[in-house]
């Protein structure tokens, strides 16, 4: 597309598939494979199978809404694989011998190659009880128990919710209602910026050697997100623990501060390593609305400011590069990397640290490059997480 015209096809623009028989004549090297870990896949923001991926967006989504773990993990191994992929899928032999792809995932997408739609996915677009949740839940401080049992009350909209005078709202969930149209809508890079800069220069004031580092999709090259995430720490082991509230206190006194919810830290060494799955992390957390000047914020603003949804996490500087790979996303990368560790190299990998089960030790990291040393994988940059 940028030359104007079709360029000479080179190997790299070639996934090749494995074929035993022909893999016997060539040298290693050559013959290229598709991995079933999205830690082992370089996944940019150029998405050249959208039609499908966002069609496996919504049906794990409405999985999830149902609970349903199965079909969600499948769901969004398939989108990840997809998106992985140099080329687009133009029909169904461009499937045969990729990995991640089950009997139901293959038929969405040869409905959208013969249809050009999905009729499980307009189902689930057409669904009442999908439509709700997804509405509700888009209130900041809604999970999907409380908006289930909003539903099945009968309510449908965010209006009926607030009407009812029998429902007792968290201190969360109020000021999600009240300020819904700004957190509902999307965040811009530009605006993760200028949060940053005040956030960066309100930590500086301080703790002057403290380090500040925007993680999330903005750190992997997002244009926008629906919040915007810093990981705070020192250099010295526990200076980090009063970061927070001295962080909070000066944000207040700017006068900038509409809502914080500071979590505070139950990490313990002793109870690693976490064997849970896919648990939160231990670190101390701080979930804020920050209001950004009119001038600073993108689109039109009615009023003066724009609230933004802002997460500040405060590991201590040892467990900052697992802390930083976990908070950096994408979700899916973040999964399959620790599947990976437990699956392929008998290790447990989580926000805190890396435990090999084999030497029966934890394995230090000072960096996210350590991390991947240690699981015996390339690395892979922040803006080739996007599975």
């Amino acid at each position: 597309m940028g030359a104007g015209k079709p360029v000479q096809v080179e190997a790299r623009h070639c996934l090749v598939k494995s074929c035993p028989v022909i893999d016997q004549y060539l040298e290693p090297s050559t013959v290229e494979t598709v991995s079933q870990y999205a830690c082992q896949r370089r996944t940019t923001m150029e998405n050249h199978n959208q039609i499908f991926t966002d069609a496996f967006a919504i049906l794990a989504e409405n999985a999830e809404f149902n609970e349903s773990e199965g079909p969600c993990l499948a769901f969004m191994r398939a989108a990840s694989l997809l998106k992985s992929l140099p080329h687009a899928i133009s029909s169904s032999k461009d499937l045969e011998g990729l990995p991640c792809l089950g009997d139901q995932t293959k038929a969405v997408i040869e409905d959208i190659l013969e249809y050009g739609q999905c009729s499980k996915v307009q189902d689930v677009l057409c669904d009442d009880r999908y439509q709700t949740i997804k509405l509700f839940t888009s209130v900041f401080g809604v999970g999907l128990k409380t908006a289930e049992k909003w539903y099945r009350k009968g309510f449908h909209s965010l209006e009926e919710v607030q009407a009812d005078n029998a429902i007792h709202f968290t201190k969360m969930q109020k000021a999600g209602f009240l300020y819904y149209d700004d957190i509902s809508a999307a965040v811009c890079k530009a605006e993760a910026q200028a949060i940053g800069q005040i956030v960066e220069e309100t930590v500086r004031l301080i703790a002057p050697d403290a380090i500040v580092t925007l993680t999330g999709g903005f750190r992997r090259g997002k244009e926008c997100g629906h919040d915007v995430d810093f990981l705070i720490t020192t250099p010295e082991m526990g200076k980090e623990v009063w970061l927070l509230n001295r962080l909070i206190n000066r944000l207040q006194n700017q006068g900038i501060l509409l809502y914080y919810d500071i979590v505070e830290s139950t990490f313990d060494k002793t109870r690693l390593p976490c064997r849970k799955f896919e648990a939160m992390d231990h670190f101390q957390k701080c979930f804020a609305i920050i209001k950004l000047k009119k001038e600073l914020a993108a689109g039109r603003v009615q009023k003066d400011w724009k609230a933004i949804r802002v997460d500040f996490v405060a590991p201590p500087v040892d467990n900052f590069a697992f802390a930083l790979l976990g908070w950096t996303g994408s979700r899916q990368f973040e999964r399959d990397l620790r599947r990976f560790a437990r699956h392929e190299r008998k290790m447990l990998l989580d926000n805190h640290a890396l435990y090999d089960k084999t030497k029966k030790i934890f394995l230090p990291a000072k960096t996210e490059e350590d991390i991947f040393a240690h699981l015996g994988l390339d690395y892979i940059d922040p803006w080739q997480r996007n599975a």
